[in-house]
């Protein structure tokens, strides 16, 4: 399994931007479609996007489209979701996750098989 710690939560104002990162160790990054979820209090947990293992393909979610956007760099190891027009209901604990499935099978948390820890995110209005 990958091990992937995420980074970059805070507390930012509404129309404010924020940048997560989630490094990953243990296994080739590469192999993985990289995936952001979050979980708003008393909420459940919900699919922000994935991106493919090339970095070529990206999917977001409706609530975020045109405003959050997915990278990974694979020499480094890392995946990033930058945060732009932040909104208050964007507050969550933020998760990073990767799959070993293939790009369109990957649909799900129940499709991931690695987590991070999570990083808060509060968006202040």
């Amino acid at each position: 399994q990958v091990q992937l710690v995420e980074s970059g939560g805070g507390l930012v104002q509404a129309g404010g931007s924020l940048r997560l990162s989630c490094a990953a160790s243990g296994h080739t990054f590469s192999n993985y479609i990289m995936g952001w979820f979050r979980q708003a209090p008393g909420k459940e947990l919900e699919f922000v996007g994935k991106i493919s293992r090339s970095g070529v393909a990206t999917y977001t979610a409706d609530s975020v489209e045109g405003r959050f956007t997915f990278s990974r760099d694979n020499a480094e190891n890392t995946f990033s979701l930058q945060m732009n027009s932040l909104k208050s209901e964007d507050t969550a604990v933020y998760y990073c996750a990767a799959s070993s499935r293939a790009y369109m099978e990957v649909r799900t948390s129940g499709d991931f098989t690695s987590w991070g820890q999570g990083t808060q995110v509060t968006v202040s209005s």
